[in-house]
């Protein structure tokens, strides 16, 4: 079954993308647990994050690098956190978040609801420092 991330890759569904190569998209989460939260993907679709060759795991995080530099300029947080949890959809995918404190990237917290303008503006703010 195709994922919902599989859909966003295809345009099926809108995305604020900030970065993207021919193997990897990096979009922002809608709901996040900061503002400025992205999801870094493969374009292939896997399950299970050890399921991927260690060539394409290797791939993905060096992919992150540059969202997780431009994260930190863009938004103001002491560090970005990742997280990999591999549970809500199963397509492979890293969590970049803004950090203040250890409690930023605590997945029980209730999510953020920004508005389409808002994540517009931050999507548009880390693309400008890719």
């Amino acid at each position: 079954m195709t994922s919902i991330f599989s859909k966003i890759i295809t345009g099926e569904i809108p995305c604020h993308r900030v970065h993207e190569d021919d193997k990897h998209l990096a979009f922002l989460d809608i709901n996040p647990l900061a503002m400025g939260h992205v999801l870094c993907i493969p374009k292939v679709e896997v399950d299970y994050m050890y399921d991927m060759s260690e060539g394409s795991l290797a791939d993905l995080w060096k992919f992150t690098i540059p969202v997780a530099k431009a994260i930190d300029k863009s938004m103001n947080c002491l560090r970005v956190g990742s997280a990999v949890i591999g549970l809500e959809v199963p397509h492979v995918h890293i969590h970049l978040i803004p950090l203040q404190s250890v409690e930023d990237i605590n997945f029980s917290r209730p999510k953020l609801n920004p508005s389409k303008e808002e994540l517009a503006d931050i999507a548009q703010r880390i693309r400008d420092h890719i």
